[in-house]
């Protein structure tokens, strides 16, 4: 499965240009352009499996550095500052991951 099954094209592109300069990167405000904040909780635990690269069930730092890769292949890499401020702000229980209800929670809330 890919993103684009889930989330039109248009609307992924959309929000990767909307943070294309270093550090202007924000997951609510990403969530919402590409569509994801619309979407069902079953959809956005869909996009969590897509997103969480290794399967391991959780999305690890190391991941999310490529977060935007993930959307599409020749975007950004998330710099430092914003991939631990994404972290920060997901990881709820401080467990230095984001599990599959971390992530709804971000993201639907």
């Amino acid at each position: 499965m890919s993103l684009s099954s889930i989330l039109s094209a248009d609307a992924i592109d959309s929000a990767i240009k909307d943070c294309q300069a270093p550090d202007s990167f924000c997951p609510k405000k990403f969530f919402q352009i590409c569509g994801l904040t619309k979407k069902s909780p079953q959809d956005v635990k869909k996009v969590f499996g897509i997103l969480d690269n290794d399967a391991s069930g959780f999305i690890e730092e190391d991941e999310l550095k490529f977060f935007l890769q993930r959307f599409v292949p020749g975007a950004r890499v998330l710099t430092d500052k914003e991939t631990k401020a994404f972290l920060s702000a997901a990881d709820d229980d401080s467990d230095g991951k984001i599990g599959a209800e971390e992530f709804q929670a971000m993201v639907l809330s």
